[in-house]
């Protein structure tokens, strides 16, 4: 009698258990999606530890600063995840708080006056002069207000153009942006004399870095919940047009730059994850796994990964750090005078490395 009541009261929570995980309304309606099977870690994607000699500048406190950006005097920047942008001198000491938004500075880049202009997940499209004041550039475009305002950079005719991640879910709602794949990312442009943003390109899966080519004649806008980067044309017989820069990568795709030259920096902030693979051709079930506790989950793994493409998406180099003390879930890679600076969302500090030690 006490074991069939036993039997009865742990068939009742697993009902409920089912119950819970496949009605309980969530704020996500997924679309079914088949993502190409991930490459293996080899080839051109082979396993290596050159990402073991990155040095790390640590933060006076505050954790996470997503991005890095270097001013005329070489000095350098970085935004954390309290609303704070610290700063660097040249040789990587003396941090201190140049400018605080009040929100949280995601990307970040220098213009041609030398303000700091900053993509502000929270407080939109941000310019910041010299001695640290805040200015509000933008917080919406075409009568969408922006929710996630990402990552950016100048062109040479001032034209400031960046990402809003997703204009339904904030930073913190990134999983369930991912896990949606709706489109919700936009590539927008501001003209700073006009005062005015347009959309660019829409429906992009979480929309992210951006960076312009060297001519100026094309840029690049990575879609994380794709697993690609996109390239748009500027100008000439193929301005206005977009067509994939590179495709399937084994990573989830973050931060991307130019060196002014020849390659492209992007940063994967974590490896592909399986689980989430096989469950994005399945909506029904993605909504049962947001229902679960956090730790339950897909997460972001411990991991270095960054690429450098040529100007036609070639990969050239392949730097990677899986060991546990590694400068993990690296955000953004910038280059400057022969060195790598990198940008983290898992870190209490920045990271720098000679270029030639990945060689």
């Amino acid at each position: 009698m006490r074991l069939r009541k036993l039997l009865l009261i742990i068939a009742v929570l697993i009902a409920g258990l089912l119950l819970y995980l496949f009605t309980w309304p969530v704020s996500v309606t997924p679309l079914a999606w088949t993502p190409p099977s991930a490459p293996a870690l080899e080839g051109v994607y082979a396993q290596n530890s050159k990402l073991a000699a990155i040095e790390k500048l640590n933060l006076p406190s505050g954790f996470a600063p997503e991005d890095v950006a270097i001013d005329a005097e070489d000095r350098i920047y970085c935004s954390i995840e309290d609303g704070r942008i610290i700063r660097f001198q040249p040789d990587g000491t003396r941090p201190e708080v140049f400018a605080n938004t009040t929100g949280r500075p995601l990307g970040l880049v220098f213009d041609a006056a030398g303000n700091l202009i900053v993509a502000d997940a929270i407080k939109g499209l941000l310019s910041i002069d010299r001695g640290g004041k805040v200015n509000t550039l933008a917080t919406g475009a075409a009568g969408v207000p922006f929710r996630c305002t990402n990552d950016l950079d100048v062109a040479k005719d001032g034209t400031i153009y960046f990402t809003d991640a997703s204009s339904r879910f904030s930073l913190k709602e990134l999983k369930a942006d991912i896990v949606e794949h709706r489109g919700w990312g936009r590539l927008l442009a501001y003209d700073p004399t006009a005062k005015s943003t347009r959309v660019v390109l829409g429906d992009l899966c979480f929309a992210n870095g951006v960076a312009i080519s060297p001519d100026g004649s094309f840029l690049l806008v990575v879609e994380t919940g794709a697993y690609r980067v996109h390239r748009v044309w500027l100008n000439g017989s193929k301005q206005g047009q977009s067509e994939v820069f590179i495709d399937n990568l084994p990573g989830f795709p973050d931060g991307i730059s130019s060196n002014g030259r020849d390659t492209f920096w992007l940063a994967l902030v974590t490896p592909r994850d399986k689980i989430l693979d096989q469950l994005m051709p399945h909506p029904f079930l993605r909504q049962a796994v947001l229902r679960l506790p956090s730790f339950m989950q897909p997460a972001i793994k411990r991991y270095g990964f960054v690429l450098g493409m040529d100007l036609n998406g070639k990969v050239t180099h392949n730097l990677q750090d899986g060991s546990p003390q590694c400068f993990a879930q690296i955000a953004n890679v910038v280059e400057h005078q022969d060195k790598l600076y990198f940008g983290s969302i898992g870190e209490a500090a920045i990271g720098r490395m000679p270029l030639n030690a990945e060689r």
